[in-house]
């Protein structure tokens, strides 16, 4: 199978699936797998909360944009998921989208919640995890729209099950282009 572009990258919402799902469709593919913010941290030699304490969410997402433009630069076939808020730089979705063809791992507040439980490490849901997912998912709808070629929704699935789903939709986006 070859997609729309050199790369695929996985957008969504933190619990959306993006690292698990990419690990099984590189290993289907037999392409490389990068999950950005591991690579961030990597990168900096620092946590992504250490970076949002020190830096603030603007810094962060300075850092990310370079990443994500270093990794869809990479050669060969790579999977890249991305962190929940790469989609909200208008400079981010146009270059994913011209590097890469976008998947939107959609899901409900209720199931990411389920999977992100207390939200240790992850900045953006500080004291109610609920409340925040519901918000940040309510903001960031327009953008991950905007990002997508392919929306898979993945409530009630296995990652597996979405590995597949990723796989018949970008299948079919490709004879429609």
């Amino acid at each position: 199978m070859a997609p729309l572009h050199p790369h695929l990258v996985l957008v969504g919402m933190m619990g959306a699936g993006k690292t698990s799902v990419g690990k099984r469709l590189a290993r289907r593919l037999g392409w490389r797998h990068v999950d950005a913010d591991k690579r961030i941290e990597r990168t900096t030699g620092r946590t992504i909360p250490d970076i949002f304490a020190t830096e603030g969410e603007a810094g962060f997402r300075t850092v990310e944009r370079d990443v994500l433009d270093a990794l869809l630069r990479l050669p060969g076939r790579t999977i890249v998921s991305t962190g929940g808020g790469a989609v909200l730089s208008s400079a981010n979705r146009a270059l994913m989208r011209e590097r890469g063809t976008v998947v939107w791992l959609r899901a409900r507040p209720e199931t990411l919640l389920a999977r992100v439980r207390a939200g240790e490490g992850r900045p953006l849901l500080a004291d109610d995890p609920a409340a925040a997912l519901r918000r940040l998912a309510d903001e960031r709808q327009a953008a991950y729209t905007d990002a997508a070629h392919v929306i898979i929704d993945v409530d009630g699935l296995t990652a597996d099950q979405v590995a597949d789903a990723v796989l018949a939709a970008v299948k079919s986006e490709e004879r429609a282009s």
